[in-house]
C-alpha cells in the first residue's frame, strides 16, 4: 500500500501601499514608521537607478541622513547603490550583478533590499532580491506613472529572455510600497502620459467612474495638476490593489489575467522595438487593438470604442508603430505570435481580457486573427504618421 501525504496550509500577506511626498525630507516618519511594529532595527540596502539619482543629486545623502535620524528604528542603512536602470536591465547578467551586491554587503533574510526606480528596474532588482537565501524583504520606491499606478504595488518581478517579455520571474510580496508623488518630477512627459495608460486599461475593464473622470480632467492630467495626479495614481494604485487581493488569485494559478488587458499584443511589441516603444505606449496600442476586437464583436458600441480612441488621442498618444506590419517567414503578422506567447505564459490556455461595455469586462479564449488584422489595419489607416516598411 502506497502512502499519501495531504500537506496543506496558508500563508497571510499584509503590506501597506503609502502615498507621501518627499518622503526622506527630516520631518515625514512616513518611511519610519513602516518598521514601528518591527522587533529589533533592520538593515536596509538601498538600490537607487542611475536616471533617479542623476535628476535628485541629494538623495543619497538624505537617505544616509533620514537613516541616522530614525536609527532607533534604521539600525544600519549601507551608502545606496546607484545602478543603470531601464529595459536593458531585465536580463540575467543585471540580476547576477545585483546579487553580487548584495552577498558583498552580507544581507540576511531579516535585512531589507529598498528599490527605487521605474517598473522595470523594480522588477529586475526584486527578482535578485527574491532569489537570494530564498527571499530577502523588498521595499519599493516606485518612481514612474506606471510602477506608482500599476506594477509597483503587485507581486511580480521578472526579466525578459528569449525575446519575451517577463519570462523568468517570482512572486514575491514586497514589505511596503512608498509611492513618493514627488518622484513624480523627474519624468519626461513622454514618460508622465505611457503610465496613463495603466490607469486607463483598469478603469475601461472595472471601473465605468474612474474613466469617465480621466475624460473630464484631461488637462489637468496632462499637465500633472497635484490634485489630478494623485487621484488618477491612488485610484489606479487601488483598483490594481484590490484585484490582487479580492480576486482570488493573487498568485496566478489559474489562466485568466484581467490586469493583462492590452497586454499580449503590447508585450510583443515592445520587444519587437527592443524597448523603442516604452510599455505604456505600448499597451494603448494593445488596449485599442483589443477594443476594435470587443467593437467588432459589439461587445462594446461604436460610441464606447470612439471615446476610448479620443481619450488616447486627446492625451497625446502615438497609436501606431511600423512593428505592427512585420511578417514572420510564413507571411503572418509577427504581432501575432504574441498570442502563442501569451497562451504558453498562461499555462496553455488562453484567455484574453476584453471590454463588456466600459467598466466590466469579460473573458474569451480565442481571437479570430483576421479580426485582429483588421484592427492593425484601421490603427494604420487612421494613425499612422508614416509609411511602414512593409506593406500589408
Amino acid at each position: 500500500m502506497t502512502a499519501t501525504i495531504n500537506q496543506s496550509f496558508s500563508v497571510q500577506y499584509n503590506y501597506s501601499v503609502l502615498f507621501p511626498r518627499n518622503v526622506f525630507a527630516p520631518e515625514n516618519k512616513t518611511f519610519a514608521s513602516v518598521f514601528i511594529d518591527e522587533e529589533t532595527p533592520c538593515k536596509i540596502l538601498f538600490i537607487v537607478e542611475d536616471s533617479v539619482a542623476a535628476f535628485y543629486p541629494d538623495l543619497l545623502d538624505q537617505i544616509v541622513s533620514y537613516g541616522n535620524r530614525y536609527s532607533d528604528f534604521l539600525s544600519h542603512i549601507s551608502p545606496p547603490i546607484v545602478i543603470s536602470g531601464g529595459e536593458q536591465s531585465k536580463s540575467l547578467g543585471f540580476v547576477e550583478s545585483v546579487c553580487t551586491k548584495i552577498a558583498e554587503h552580507k544581507l540576511c533574510r531579516h535585512s531589507y533590499v529598498a528599490i527605487i526606480g521605474g517598473g522595470a528596474f523594480l522588477d529586475s532588482v526584486g527578482f535578485a532580491a527574491s532569489i537570494v537565501h530564498r527571499g530577502i524583504r523588498q521595499l519599493r520606491f516606485p518612481t514612474t506613472a506606471v510602477s506608482q499606478g500599476d506594477s509597483g504595488v503587485g507581486v511580480k518581478n521578472g526579466i525578459n529572455m528569449f525575446g519575451q517579455k517577463n519570462f523568468i520571474g517570482s512572486f514575491a510580496p514586497p514589505f511596503a510600497v512608498i509611492n513618493d508623488f514627488s518622484f513624480l518630477d523627474s519624468l519626461a512627459d513622454r514618460d508622465w502620459r505611457a503610465g496613463i495608460a495603466e490607469a486607463i486599461k483598469v478603469a475601461i475593464i472595472k471601473d465605468k467612474t474612474f474613466f469617465y473622470w480621466i475624460c473630464s480632467n484631461i488637462e489637468d492630467v496632462k499637465n500633472r495638476k497635484a490634485e489630478a495626479v494623485e487621484c488618477l495614481i491612488t485610484t489606479s494604485a487601488k483598483i490594481h490593489s484590490d484585484h490582487i487581493s479580492g480576486g482570488g488569485d493573487p498568485f496566478e494559478f489559474g489562466s485568466a489575467r484581467p490586469l493583462d488587458f492590452g497586454h499580449w499584443s503590447a508585450h510583443k511589441i515592445e520587444m519587437l522595438t527592443r524597448g523603442g516603444v516604452r510599455h505604456g505606449e505600448a499597451v494603448a496600442i494593445g488596449i485599442m487593438l483589443d477594443s476594435y476586437y470587443a467593437n467588432e464583436k459589439r461587445f462594446i458600441s461604436d460610441q464606447e470604442f470612439s471615446e476610448i480612441e479620443r481619450l488616447f488621442l486627446d492625451l497625446g498618444f502615438n497609436l501606431w508603430d511600423d512593428c505592427l506590419f512585420e511578417r514572420t517567414e510564413n507571411n503572418r503578422h509577427a504581432i501575432l505570435t504574441g498570442l502563442s506567447e501569451f497562451r504558453e505564459h498562461l499555462g496553455g490556455k488562453l484567455h484574453i481580457t476584453l471590454p463588456n461595455r466600459i467598466g466590466s469586462k469579460l473573458e474569451v479564449f480565442e481571437l479570430d486573427e483576421i479580426i485582429v488584422a483588421n484592427g492593425i489595419n484601421y490603427l494604420y489607416e487612421n494613425h499612422a504618421i508614416q509609411s511602414p516598411v512593409l506593406q500589408p
